[in-house]
């Protein structure tokens, strides 16, 4: 290959005139792949940093446990369960408080951000109230909601919905704001009614703005929950934790942590996963 051809490829320049070809800049996000490699190559190094500080006995185990002692833990309480549940009896109480906490958020959320979004008089009414309630912490209720519901699963239920319900407000709200006023302008032009201008304009053109809204509400129940379990419960993770750290058994409650982490990290795919199914049009209009 001579010089000029070299040249010519590098400039970008071939016989019929510049070739199309995509030059990456920083900042350009669309440049940026997902980084699996790198994911796993993270999760590989953590790993023999925590079997390699064990083995060569770095740390205290009452204080960090050995792999492999979290692992007889799990083969153990996957058989046979613990303080009278089973190992997904547990998650699965913790997954219920959650599943139904967040969707009665999201049932009464979700509207009141839109009303709030498309009325001054329900914004003027209602701002007030969610600005106030939205920096507080939903484990600052706890004392209110023993007060109000007792230890059953109601109390956790509506500490959860506090969990949920500010920030979907907040997401429907800015969804509604997102919408670029042209596409409602030109649906009037069309000829439509305001019902389908709700439903066929606003509605589809905010999904993103509340979809981001539920993952941020469904990590902030997670992590709610856990901690709920930690003061007033018989069964979750966050139960499993506690009641492993009254007696030092630091390899349960390191199982548990663990156990957090996966079902977290699971769900948050899981909902990118729905965005992507249910809202293909994100980011191209």
């Amino acid at each position: 290959m001579t010089l000029i051809e070299k040249l010519k490829i590098k400039l970008g320049i071939e016989a019929g005139g510049l070739t199309k070809r995509k030059t990456v800049t920083f900042g350009d996000t669309s440049a940026v792949a997902d980084g699996r490699l790198w994911s796993i190559l993270s999760v590989f190094v953590l790993s023999v940093v925590w079997y390699m500080g064990s083995a060569l006995e770095l740390v205290n185990p009452i204080f960090w446990p050995a792999p492999g002692a979290v692992w007889d833990q799990f083969a153990a309480i996957s058989q046979d369960g613990y303080r009278n549940f089973s190992l997904l009896e547990h998650v699965w109480a913790s997954l219920y408080r959650i599943l139904v906490g967040f969707a009665v958020g999201c049932l009464i959320g979700i509207p009141l951000g839109f009303a709030m979004g498309l009325s001054q008089v329900m914004r003027g009414w209602f701002d007030p109230i969610v600005e106030f309630f939205r920096p507080i912490p939903p484990l600052a209720f706890i004392p209110l909601v023993i007060i109000w519901s007792g230890i059953g699963e109601r109390s956790k239920i509506l500490l959860l919905f506090f969990a949920a319900l500010w920030i979907m407000v907040i997401a429907a709200r800015a969804g509604v704001g997102s919408v670029k006023l042209s596409k409602i302008h030109a649906a009037y032009s069309l000829g439509a009614t305001k019902k389908q201008v709700l439903f066929h304009v606003i509605l589809p053109n905010s999904l993103p703005e509340i979809f981001t809204g539920m993952r941020v509400a469904m990590g902030i129940c997670w992590g709610t929950v856990v901690a709920a379990e930690l003061v007033a419960a018989e069964s979750g993770v966050g139960f499993m934790i506690m009641a492993a750290s009254k007696f030092m058994a630091t390899d349960i409650v390191v199982l548990g942590v663990i156990i957090v982490g996966l079902i977290g990290y699971a769900i948050d795919i899981l909902m990118r996963k729905l965005e992507a199914k249910l809202i293909p049009w994100k980011g191209k209009a």
